[in-house]
């Protein structure tokens, strides 16, 4: 990986950046009167956890030149995240995604509805971005969501991901499949095309058995899909739902250099307050420890952590910094099971 010294960012993440809106205190949709407004987006997500974390990250994403825009780009400085390369949409019809979210109370499922079509950052074309970003950063970071609000943003993506690479970056990818957004086979073809260029792979077990065909074990799929595409890092999480409320957690790492498995014991019976970002919160853990530590075992216990602790917070965004992750994970090693910190 290139020396931290020689690049202004650790990680540089491109995605959409959308406006929230949910009801409060588990209200419907249907019935609700007035809405709670957060900043999210799977991308930031990522980026804003591993600068909380302790590392430069910045966001690549258009937004409208109006208030609803800047409200993002203070949230996003908030974060401690560079807002170098945010584009302005100044068109008439320049607008800001949006979704809803309804928490959801066993036996009811939470719900998203996107309102995203035709926003500011579906647009965005490669040449609108300053193309010094391309030799800047160690880490490019993108998700399957990006790709599947369009086949030009694909394209751009694609694009995007040989600029970087070709620079010297290593490439980030979470596949993130979203139902309500694309078809399993558009993206499993997109995707497939993408994979012979990433690096750090994150991929779910259903997305590897329904979208993909694969079988075996999971260890087996893994190893799979870094001897064929290169991967040097394949994650891959493990989340158990036992109630809207009540979730287990935990993840495998897969070396493609080592030829190993990493793994450590899950984080059982979490507290979920909201699930949404937790699996970017992962994320963003994995990256810190591959890029901080060169470490797969670090990486996996942070990213553990991240995604542990984010079920627990409201909002998109993560909130936890290096002190209070470095703390989980040592009293999970000591057995400290202290009620309070005072």
């Amino acid at each position: 990986m290139p020396n931290s010294k020689d690049k202004e960012f650790d990680v540089l993440g491109l995605g959409e950046v959308l406006l929230r809106l949910s009801p409060m205190n588990k209200e419907r949709l249907l019935n609700g009167e007035t809405f709670e407004k957060r900043a999210g987006g799977s991308e930031l997500n990522v980026v804003s956890g591993i600068s909380l974390l302790g590392l430069r990250t910045g966001i690549i994403t258009k937004l409208p030149y109006n208030e609803m825009g800047k409200y993002i780009k203070n949230r996003i400085r908030f974060t401690g995240v560079s807002d170098d390369y945010i584009i302005y949409d100044q068109e008439r019809n320049a607008r800001l995604g949006i979704y809803y979210y309804e928490g959801g109370a066993a036996p009811r499922k939470s719900v998203v509805v996107y309102d995203r079509g035709n926003s500011s950052f579906t647009t965005l074309k490669v040449g609108e971005i300053n193309t010094n970003a391309f030799k800047k950063t160690r880490v490019f970071h993108v998700s399957g969501i990006t790709m599947a609000l369009n086949e030009d943003l694909r394209e751009e993506v694609m694009e995007l991901i040989k600029e970087f690479k070709k620079n010297g970056a290593k490439i980030s990818f979470d596949v993130n499949f979203r139902a309500n957004l694309w078809s399993e086979p558009e993206a499993k073809k997109a995707i497939t095309e993408i994979l012979p260029f990433i690096d750090f792979l994150f991929i779910s077990e259903e997305t590897c058995r329904k979208m993909f065909g694969k079988v075996g074990t999971m260890d087996e799929i893994m190893k799979g899909f870094s001897e064929e595409y290169g991967c040097t890092m394949v994650a891959t999480t493990q989340r158990t739902v036992i109630s809207p409320t009540k979730h287990t957690w935990n993840s495998v790492i897969y070396s493609k250099e080592e030829g190993k498995f990493y793994k450590e014991e899950p984080y059982e019976g979490i507290e979920v307050v909201d699930r949404i970002g937790s699996g970017d919160a992962y994320v963003a853990g994995v990256l810190f420890g591959c890029i901080n530590y060169h470490d797969f075992q670090k990486a996996l216990e942070f990213g553990n952590a991240m995604a542990a602790i984010k079920n627990t917070v409201s909002g998109d965004l993560p909130v936890s910094d290096f002190q209070e992750i470095s703390r989980i994970i040592n009293d999970r090693k000591t057995n400290n099971t202290s009620e309070m910190i005072r």
